[in-house]
């Protein structure tokens, strides 16, 4: 049996409401809990009494930029990682935040894969990896909803293809729940491909 993994701790300071009630789902399917703070002037402190593994920061907000806020938390945190997000990069900024040691510097609209990329590289680092079951319905859920959007089918078409409810093929491609090779076999029929193709690179 798989070694339980620590749910992986994430800030994500933006002015943006909406970027943040986004960056709270993106991250909380994959379990990641997540507190979302929209004044940077309170971020050093909820760092500071929070535990938090990763940070997210916009680098453009009023009273203080991303900067001036990374600079704050290194000085309470100097291991928490930091991501910084902006719709305006500048090669002075990243190099700003790079000599604050921010693990990466992202542009908004940023790529949700790429951003996916960056956490589970934190999660590495901060020895926080996903169980092997866990990474595995993760590819299998992504896999099957990626396939079944280029068949331009929903999650309705699926249900009526495999004999499946909609329910749980929700939940596979959520990685909420795991498929049986049954499932799995129904699913590769639908969508016309090998069982082993929604296994992806696994």
């Amino acid at each position: 049996m798989s070694k339980a993994v620590a749910p992986m701790r994430v800030l994500v300071v933006d002015d943006d409401l909406e970027i943040c009630n986004f960056m709270e789902t993106f991250l909380a399917k994959d379990g990641v809990e997540v507190k979302t703070v929209s004044d940077p002037e309170a971020a050093a402190e909820e760092v500071k009494n929070g535990g938090y593994h990763l940070v997210v920061l916009d680098l453009m907000m009023p009273k203080l930029d991303g900067v001036e806020v990374l600079s704050r938390i290194r000085k309470v945190d100097s291991d928490v990682a930091v991501v910084i997000f902006t719709g305006y990069p500048s090669l002075e900024t990243a190099v700003q935040s790079m000599k604050l040691d921010a693990v990466d510097y992202l542009k908004k609209p940023f790529d949700p894969d790429e951003f996916r990329e960056v956490v589970d590289r934190v999660m590495r680092k901060k020895g926080l990896l996903r169980s092997p079951e866990e990474n595995l319905h993760r590819v299998i859920g992504e896999t099957v909803r990626n396939l079944r959007k280029e068949a331009n089918l929903t999650l309705k078409q699926m249900a009526r293809r495999t004999g499946l409810s909609v329910s749980l093929l929700s939940q596979i491609e959520r990685a909420e729940s795991s498929a049986s090779i049954s499932s799995l076999y129904k699913i590769a029929v639908a969508l016309d491909v090998k069982i082993q193709d929604l296994f992806g690179d696994y």
